[in-house]
């Protein structure tokens, strides 16, 4: 029986999705980045390959709703580069996970190697690719390639290259190949992340991608932090982290844009920051906005829904070293709910990470 392309293959993912037969999802981690997209798509490729007399349909499934991909900007364009037809991949809100895993279903892992907590199906592990530390779950999966890599891509590489180098072809080439590229800051060894496997999967994806290695790595670097085709309410969600402290529910937002020019772009910002707040039932929304002009900055966005809870924030910030500064934001539009701020931060070590314990200890 012949290989279909990998362009026949997703277009076929639909059909073979709705039939009766017993199917295997091949997904990656929850946090769904390039690695585990690219990744999962040319690994279930390759397993469709190897198994076309099998009873088992092998799918790939981004393990994000579909509206969540366009915050992926760097997957957007490696996938449009790729001529990937977004209508033929799968994402997470177009399953029944769980009608799939009661029908026979068998799910392989790439890019993790221990499931969300949200989805109990460990007995229904039979394959991980994966190059984060060993969990020492799922010990008779088959194959079972855990390794320190700097790329789930660069194992998928390999494996395909040994069994049916064939199917290595400029589709798949360019999607592994980005995300090599991506992962391990383009082969640079001072950025220590790349291994001698990285740097021979790259060697064998080069040719097949017939272009420029450090033009298409500056591009995809580049359009990680383009964030200019997202709205207010993506900003936010992009990167976007949520606790429960005491009594106060409180998110924040890492955003990779100068808030003068947010407010500008967007008069309504307040307006998204209460919607936002109140979907998802917060008492404080912060928004963290790094970038560089042309040296590194920071800026910070502190909107709480009553006066005291954001001055109680605003002084504590300050008592910790923040050193925020007002920023004047003249032709924004005040919130119909809650109080909201602007602020430079003087102090560029305080990032998310170092700025939770402060919030927790203040209101935990």
């Amino acid at each position: 029986m012949s290989t279909p392309s990998f362009q026949t293959y997703l277009a076929s993912c639909r059909d073979l999705l709705a039939d009766s037969s017993a199917k295997t999802i091949v997904i990656g981690n929850e946090a769904a980045d390039l690695d585990s997209m690219a990744s999962s798509l040319a690994y279930a490729y390759f397993l469709a390959s190897e198994n076309q007399q099998s009873d088992q349909h092998y799918i790939p499934v981004m393990p994000i709703p579909r509206a969540d991909f366009k915050l992926r900007t760097e997957a957007v364009y490696v996938f449009n580069k790729a001529g990937i037809n977004l209508k033929e991949v799968i994402f997470f809100d177009e399953i029944d996970l769980a009608a799939i895993m009661a029908a026979n279903g068998k799910l392989v892992l790439v890019d993790h190697n221990k499931l969300a907590v949200n989805l109990d199906f460990s007995e229904k592990v039979v394959a991980i690719l994966d190059h984060h530390v060993d969990e020492n779950l799922y010990q008779t999966a088959q194959p079972r390639i855990i390794e320190m890599v700097g790329s789930t891509a660069t194992l998928v590489s390999q494996e395909i290259n040994k069994n049916d180098s064939a199917l290595l072809d400029k589709k798949i080439a360019t999607l592994l190949l980005g995300t090599i590229l991506l992962d391990t800051v383009n082969l640079v060894p001072e950025a220590g992340r790349v291994t001698p496997a990285d740097n021979e999967a790259a060697q064998l994806l080069l040719p097949i991608f017939a272009a420029d290695q450090h033009h298409f790595f500056n591009t995809v670097q580049e359009e990680k932090f383009n964030v200019e085709s997202l709205s207010t309410t993506d900003l936010l969600r992009k990167d976007y982290k949520q606790w429960q402290l005491g009594e106060a529910a409180c998110g924040i937002g890492s955003v990779l844009m100068p808030v003068k020019k947010w407010t500008k772009r967007d008069p309504d910002l307040a307006k998204a920051f209460v919607d936002f707040a109140i979907e998802r039932g917060l008492e404080v929304l912060l928004a963290m906005n790094a970038y560089t002009d042309p040296d590194f900055k920071r800026d910070l966005v502190i909107y709480a829904t009553n006066q005291e809870m954001h001055d109680t924030l605003l002084n504590e910030m300050q008592a910790k070293g923040l050193e925020l500064n007002t920023i004047v934001t003249a032709e924004i539009n005040e919130p119909s709910f809650g109080i909201i701020s602007y602020y430079s931060q003087g102090n560029l070590a305080i990032s998310r990470k170092k700025l939770h314990p402060i919030l927790s200890d203040l209101l935990g």
